[in-house]
């Protein structure tokens, strides 16, 4: 008997467990879609995909990341230096990007690897 209640003590705090740890994971994720109506008219997104240069990805993320400060509640304290987000180009395919110099028009840059054609 004694030995049911530790067991089933310790289902219980497994379940907690994993639900914490899944929860601490996907409040780090930033998701942008640039498909939706904010993102989709922007200059340097439009015909932007994993597979453009470089630099024309780094505006790209520049100017999603400029509107999502812009946009959001406290500008100046959202997408810090050194943080990342996931975006999602037009075409469906997706990229991390790490903010360098909020600033900058072009303050971005890909984490290489990262890249997922659709």
């Amino acid at each position: 008997m004694n030995y049911r209640r530790i067991l089933h003590g310790a289902k219980f705090w497994i379940w907690v467990l994993l639900f914490v740890a899944y929860s601490v994971g996907a409040v780090g994720v930033l998701l942008i879609d640039t498909y939706e109506d904010r993102y989709r008219g922007l200059s340097q997104v439009t015909l932007t995909t994993v597979d453009s240069e470089a630099d024309v990805r780094r505006a790209g993320a520049g100017q999603v990341a400029a509107v999502y400060r812009a946009q959001s509640g406290m500008p100046f304290s959202t997408l810090p230096p050194g943080s990342t987000f996931q975006i999602v180009w037009p075409d469906g395919s997706t990229e991390s990007v790490r903010v360098v110099d909020p600033r900058s028009p072009v303050g971005t840059e890909p984490v290489e690897g990262s890249q997922q054609p659709r």
